[in-house]
């Protein structure tokens, strides 16, 4: 067994072994998946809490179903209605949780670093789901395991990322993981959403779009995050799509054969045209939520062994 790490909390740092186990395992799951033979004993009598300090239907929705299909007693607090919006602090919220006898817990949190400080003081194991604009490491990992069942492999192949870099958490985890297993990793975008230090990460810097989609393989839209912007780092979503958006005109001077993915939500006619991203034959949108539950079925599945041999 490679992964022998109690959580899950970034992709940096993990190697191409622990990356590996976890997508072949995520695989099995899929065909489990499709076979409509979802529920299983793995996690019977085990207890997974969604602790999410900030809203995401998909992703919580996509835990939620992936420790039901294991068997999982699973709760989600919300914590908007919870004591922590009267004031609790993050380690009372973590003596909370060690009462309740928790097993599994994943967090979302606005605040980078959030989920490693729990970690640090709950007996659970604890998975990131997205912390600040720092990592959201199951999204990288769904990705990977989209791209390699259609191209096949990640090693050699070139990956553009698009837009709000500088906001992305799921662009960073990308990042680590593609260059990690082996693919080429350029990002594209407007220089005030492009971080001065992302270069340092191992990628090809682009600020126009035909230059950085020449050959690309995969081609990764990001959301627009404004809700995360201090002061106005565009000019307005007309220009932005403009320059920044893909439609089919841009898609074109990628690969013949490139593909399309968004970790959604989407802003269709703001960093994607709508015929692009509901194209049947080159976009993969539709297949990333499936692979989503996959994915966190195996780590869920992993961490619970690794728990066990703890």
């Amino acid at each position: 067994m490679h992964y022998r790490q109690k959580h899950l909390l970034a992709i940096e740092g993990l190697h191409p072994p622990e990356i590996g186990q976890l997508l072949d395992l995520a695989e099995n799951y899929v065909l489990l998946n499709r076979s409509g033979k979802t529920q299983r004993d793995l996690l019977r009598g085990r207890t997974l809490i969604n602790l999410f300090f900030e809203d995401s239907t998909r992703t919580r929705t996509s835990f939620e179903l992936a420790g039901k299909r294991l068997g999982a007693d699973v709760l989600n607090m919300s914590v908007s209605t919870s004591s922590v919006n009267k004031g609790e602090t993050l380690l009372d919220t973590a003596a909370t949780l060690n009462a309740m006898h928790c097993d599994l817990l994943v967090v979302r949190h606005g605040q980078s670093g959030a989920p490693n400080l729990l970690a640090q003081k709950v007996d659970a194991a604890v998975i990131n789901a997205g912390d600040g604009t720092h990592e959201h490491p199951t999204q990288a990992l769904l990705d990977a395991l989209t791209i390699r069942r259609r191209k096949g492999r990640l090693e050699g192949l070139t990956v553009a990322i698009c837009g709000d870099v500088a906001h992305s958490r799921v662009a960073r985890s990308n990042i680590h993981l593609l260059n990690t297993m082996g693919s080429r990793v350029r990002v594209i975008g407007p220089p005030t959403l492009i971080p001065a230090e992302v270069a340092e990460l191992g990628v090809e810097v682009f600020h126009d779009m035909a230059a950085g989609l020449a050959e690309a393989d995969i081609v990764m839209m990001l959301r627009l995050q404004r809700e995360r912007m201090t002061r106005g780092l565009v000019p307005s979503a007309r220009e932005y799509f403009r320059f920044f958006g893909l439609d089919a005109e841009k898609f074109a001077l990628a690969r013949p054969d490139a593909l399309v993915m968004h970790p959604g939500p989407m802003n269709r006619g703001v960093e994607i045209d709508s015929a692009v991203a509901d194209d049947p034959e080159r976009s993969l949108i539709r297949e990333q939520v499936e692979m989503g539950v996959a994915v966190r079925m195996a780590v869920l599945d992993t961490l619970a062994r690794s728990g066990r041999n703890a």
